[in-house]
């Protein structure tokens, strides 16, 4: 029988391995998944709101175990990770609070003595899910679905398997029926007849480029929904009158938050010349402090990356723009010590044609791309295929508005650092996919507008 196994990124340990699921196992987890379908989407909203707060109580309760599952598998910080399970537990109460209000009926004035819109679950929905935030994907995505009444099934990042067990034991703790959330321990081999099978009625992607287009392919050809939330190159644009010690405060925070293996954090740090010298001298000052060391001790500042591929990759670009000119300020080297850690790097004067400039750099590698002027910096911030998250430094909150507004991606904040929460939808444009998440948006993405007449 196949088997996955999850190794300790900071070490390149083997942790355990697990069987993948054979043939008659997934048809099993599809059955039950079917059969339990019509029970879950007639219980009331009242019911469910129940569930998502014991779910969120069930969170709080296994903080400590489930962030340290975390930072074994995919190498986290545990801070970190302990932040990742508090915010899942607030999604879960923002969703009991808010799901009854976004699923009510909306009225709508026509011809008819009565006419409206009610909202119904489209059936089973197949979650892929990447490793980087192997709770919170996966809850961003599972909870607004499960409020409004449909099932989910979960094909996790293979390097993650005991978080993906872990999470179906989580809805089964916190009393949620049987087989409303199930994991499936299956490779990407498998994806594509569980997206074409009749049981299935929609798809939720958070991954690459190329497994967004395969997905996307394969639900099209079967004509099923799909939300996509793909790669991203986030610009993080410091005009001449940015608050410095605020910038580079969040410059630092943004780049290296999960080692720098995160969708929306900045990538592109597009910095106008005039104050380009004095944002890399601070923002150097502040990358060398980071400690490099156990993601489980909390003075470890800087933890590993998640696989070594990925670090292998990582490597090739920051080498690979070098060779064509960007300038290493510090870092660029893999550090002689286990595990699969690199050095927090900085690069200036990228230009375009350096894969630092024209591909998503999916690690602890600031890049800074120098401006010179405003116009030049909404040009460089627009000049890429992906457009997930930005952000703008300015002292002129009506400046950054418009600056924000000129901007091509799903969200931008204006002196505040891109990040997901439930309250504000989330998702991309371009090459960063489509749909949205979370807030009254992301419930409504898997769900029957249905208008009824009546007269």
């Amino acid at each position: 029988m196949a088997i996955i196994h999850a190794t300790n990124p900071a070490t390149g340990e083997k942790i355990k391995c697990y069987d993948l699921f054979s043939h008659d196992a997934v048809e099993a987890v599809l059955d039950n998944s079917a059969r339990s379908r019509s029970e879950w989407a007639s219980l009331s909203l009242d019911g469910r709101t129940v569930l998502l707060r014991s779910l969120a109580n069930v969170l709080r309760t296994q903080k400590k175990n489930l962030a340290e599952l975390i930072t074994s598998e995919m190498g986290k910080l545990i801070g970190e990770a302990q932040s990742e399970i508090d915010k899942c537990a607030w999604v879960c109460d923002y969703y009991a609070d808010k799901g009854q209000q976004f699923l009510a009926d909306t009225p709508i004035e026509s011809d008819a003595s009565y006419s409206y819109i009610a909202y119904q679950p489209l059936g089973t929905i197949l979650a892929i899910m990447p490793w980087n935030f192997p709770f919170w994907q996966v809850f961003r995505c599972a909870v607004p679905a499960l409020m409004a009444g449909n099932n989910i099934l979960l094909k996790h990042a293979s390097n993650v398997p005991g978080c993906a067990l872990a999470l179906e034991q989580l809805f089964q703790t916190a009393g949620f029926p049987s087989h409303i959330f199930s994991s499936l321990l299956i490779s990407s081999n498998q994806v594509e007849a569980i997206i074409a099978d009749k049981r299935i009625h929609a798809v939720s992607l958070t991954g690459s480029e190329k497994a967004g287009r395969s997905v996307a392919a394969t639900a099209g050809q079967y004509l099923k929904k799909t939300v996509l939330e793909l790669g991203g190159s986030d610009a993080f644009v410091a005009l001449e009158d940015a608050d410095m010690d605020e910038t580079v405060m969040a410059a630092i925070q943004s780049r290296f938050l999960n080692s720098g293996q995160s969708c929306i954090a900045a990538k592109r740090f597009i910095v106008l010349n005039s104050v380009a010298d004095e944002f890399i001298e601070r923002l150097h000052m502040a990358i060398e402090k980071r400690q490099v060391g156990d993601p489980l001790n909390p003075e470890t500042t800087l933890a590993p990356m998640a696989r070594e591929d990925l670090r292998d990759i990582l490597h090739q670009q920051v080498s690979g723009s070098i060779d064509q000119g960007a300038v290493k300020v510090t870092g660029g080297k893999i550090p002689c010590r286990p595990g699969w850690f690199y050095a927090a790097t900085l690069l200036d004067h990228v230009k375009p044609g350096m894969p630092a400039y024209d591909e998503e750099v999916f690690g602890p590698v600031a890049v800074v791309i120098r401006a010179t002027d405003e116009q030049a910096a909404l040009r460089i911030a627009n000049d890429t295929r992906f457009g997930l998250g930005g952000s703008v430094w300015t002292k002129d909150a009506q400046k950054g508005e418009n600056f924000a507004r000129a901007m091509d991606c799903g969200c931008v904040y204006v002196n505040g650092m891109v990040k997901s929460d439930p309250r504000l939808p989330f998702g991309g444009i371009k090459h960063s996919g489509y749909g949205r998440e979370l807030s009254l948006l992301g419930i409504r993405e898997f769900m029957n507008a249905k208008t009824i007449w009546i007269k």
